[in-house]
């Protein structure tokens, strides 16, 4: 059952706040970024319709708020397979906001990359943005055309100069002590990010990442698609497991109940990966990265403000996966 909600995006949130809008309860910007302006919108028209005034978009409220029977519909990631799921669940932990704004992510040279993009941060500096981009300009030339204009042929240029031309290229469309990029180029990015074209070369350059949380469900005998998407998190947050975390990690294994439930044993291996991973990290960040890992063990929490479900967000179940 699909729920909208503080944290939510994409295209259903505009429907919602389109519907908000035309009811003249809603005066912020229709992109599909459920806020506080949607939220105190949502709980307006509740209080208005005699419904629980609780700014989240159920099945009830989104009857009453499109005057429909149907179903509420659920996000369309839920359409995409298990590796796009957890790159949009990284993502959205990693930049704060949902599909398709968590693939739009651009930094500049705050850390001597150059500039980072997309929702795994590729960067000019390490090389690794470029095969992205020449990629998209190979196999959908229509697109960068639409996006670019003008300025695509800079952009190629660019791209196929020396690495010290394109570090300067970077540099030079970005604040030089901010580190901001300039318009129109941060708004290239984000267009070029909300593309599908793009979100799925993203996707395709993320599968290094997605093969080696496959091994590691495997390593740990985990079966689910939260358990995929758990060991996607830590390859990409935190590199990887350590030996002695893994001893640790399987020791803990060995000692749980014998006769548990298929679901409960899962969850409870999972906490223990979490927990165990969470203990390995930089003292610094020990509790951030214990809340953001057991959040998708156990499907769902609140990770920097945001209230996240795994499978009413991302579809991402506490089922068998297919590995893809």
């Amino acid at each position: 059952m699909a729920v909208y909600q503080m944290g939510s995006h994409g295209a259903q949130v505009r429907q919602i706040q389109e519907a908000l809008k035309a009811k003249g309860l809603y005066r912020g910007p229709v992109d599909g970024d459920f806020g506080g302006g949607t939220q105190a919108a949502v709980m307006a028209f509740q209080r208005s319709s005699t419904l629980g005034a609780d700014g989240r978009v159920g099945p009830e409220t989104w009857r009453k708020l499109f005057e429909t029977t149907a179903e509420v519909p659920a996000p369309d990631i839920h359409d995409q397979n298990l590796a796009a799921r957890c790159l949009a669940l990284t993502g959205s932990f990693e930049t704060g906001v949902g599909v398709p704004d968590c693939y739009c992510g651009i930094s500049g040279d705050f850390d001597g990359q150059g500039m980072s993009f997309g929702v795994l941060q590729w960067n000019f500096g390490q090389g690794s943005l470029q095969p992205l981009l020449l990629e998209m300009a190979s196999e959908h030339a229509d697109v960068m055309e639409q996006i670019f204009g003008t300025q695509l042929r800079a952009l190629k240029e660019a791209l196929g100069a020396s690495h010290e031309d394109l570090m300067n290229f970077a540099r030079s469309v970005q604040h030089p002590v901010k580190h901001t990029v300039f318009e129109p180029w941060r708004g290239y990015a984000r267009a070029l990010g909300r593309t599908p074209e793009f979100q799925r070369i993203q996707v395709k350059h993320a599968n290094g990442n997605f093969q080696q949380a496959l091994s590691l469900c495997r390593e740990y005998d985990l079966w689910s698609e939260r358990a995929v998407a758990l060991m996607f998190d830590i390859v990409t947050q935190n590199g990887s497991i350590r030996k002695i975390t893994r001893a640790q990690i399987l020791a803990d294994i060995q000692a749980l109940p014998s006769g548990l439930p298929d679901a409960e044993r899962e969850v409870m291996k999972l906490e223990i990966v979490a927990n165990r991973r969470a203990e390995a990290a930089n003292p610094r960040w020990v509790d951030d990265v214990r809340r953001r890992k057991l959040c998708i063990a156990r499907g769902r929490g609140m990770v920097h403000g945001i209230s996240y479900d795994m499978e009413e967000q991302f579809g991402i179940r506490l089922q068998r996966h297919s590995g893809g």
